[in-house]
């Protein structure tokens, strides 16, 4: 697997190297915010592979802000960006930048996030969000024998069209256990009032998200956590189940329900496999998380960019509909993390130093 990476790079490299431009900008790329560990990784990751690549190309942040997205967009189309990435903070405000590349003839590769509701959007790197979802729903099921257990659901941003296909993977384990008594929700009426239906559209799940939101937010997601401890009875903690969305929330809600003196056990999610969860996961804070490995997925957006400027098309394993369009994509696999692998998963294949983390054994 390792040789086969150091191959893939090497091509990627040798590709760009061999269709880098005396003047203007190749490739530009939109990442959402430095305020998130997430994307600070990310940045790094595509420099490490941009590093030796021989052409040019720009990174820029939006801070959550998509007046800012569109135009930075703008501000690299003016550099003359042939190819553009963006990672959209707004699925569907992030049209307006997209259908401003069209305009300029650039290539549009939606990242991670899924631009929405534009026919101006030509290829989407991504891992497969519907399985993120659904380890969370396979990790919870496997702790839980018996029936009755609490559930906690919390969903990412409703902006974001990858927190409906994570709640989707989800739904699709954990419904069967609600349905069979082995979980009840205790913090959303809408899905206790929707356990019996395997399959939601995408209306119902918005009904759901839109009471377990947390924005992304660590603070608002700190925040519902509270509340819903606050309104739920002593029967309704004791041993917890926590589908949260990602690590930085599932931090947030770990630490709030490692408060309250009726909760006495809790299992929780997450996802990223960001470097303050893996230390949580080591000391027993939070139980999983699903590792993106965002050394892949760089390669794959810029393996994506490589064909385009080469004149040709990246490969295609399936589509995903935008509203508009149904853009291709080759979702990459992702990794369940739990205490029994993170070392062989993180720091023996390298995604971070063994240094970083304490008790690490």
């Amino acid at each position: 697997m390792k040789s086969v990476r150091v191959l893939l790079s090497t091509i990627i490299l040798s590709a760009f190297a061999s269709i880098a431009q005396g003047a203007g900008l190749d490739v530009g790329i939109v990442l959402p915010t430095k305020d998130e560990p997430r994307w600070i990784q990310d940045q790094a990751r595509f420099q490490a592979v941009l590093k030796t690549a021989g052409f040019s190309s720009e990174i820029l942040f939006s801070q959550g802000d998509s007046a800012k997205e569109r135009a930075n967009v703008e501000a690299l189309l003016t550099k003359g960006a042939k190819v553009i990435i963006i990672c959209p903070h707004d699925g569907a405000a992030a049209a307006a930048a997209a259908n401003e590349a069209r305009r300029s003839k650039a290539k549009v590769i939606s990242y991670d996030r899924l631009i929405l509701n534009s026919a101006a959007v030509d290829y989407y790197v991504t891992f497969d969000s519907v399985q993120v979802g659904a380890a969370w729903g396979t990790y919870l099921s496997s702790q839980a024998t018996g029936k009755g257990h609490n559930l906690y659901l919390y969903a990412g941003a409703a902006s974001d069209n990858n927190a409906f296909l994570f709640f989707e993977g989800a739904w699709g384990v954990l419904q069967p256990k609600l349905a069979d008594g082995t979980f009840v929700v205790c913090n959303s009426s809408e899905a206790n009032g929707l356990k019996g239906k395997a399959k939601l559209s995408r209306e119902e799940m918005a009904r759901i998200i839109g009471q377990v939101t947390t924005n992304w937010s660590f603070n608002d997601a700190k925040s519902k956590a509270e509340a819903n401890l606050t309104a739920a009875n002593k029967a309704m903690k004791g041993i917890a189940y926590v589908c949260a969305p990602n690590d930085g929330t599932a931090r947030a809600i770990a630490d709030v329900f490692a408060m309250d003196k009726d909760v006495k056990k809790f299992f929780i999610t997450g996802q990223d496999a960001e470097k303050a969860s893996i230390q949580y996961i080591i000391d027993g804070r939070q139980s999983m998380t699903v590792l993106k490995d965002t050394r892949v997925l760089a390669s794959d957006a810029v393996a994506a960019a490589v064909a385009y400027l080469k004149g040709g098309a990246p490969a295609k394993a399936k589509t995903y509909p935008n509203g508009k369009i149904d853009v291709p994509a080759k979702p990459t696999a992702v990794i369940t993390i739990t205490k029994a692998n993170v070392k062989a998963a993180i720091t023996g294949s390298g995604y971070y130093p063994a240094s970083d983390f304490k008790n690490l054994k």
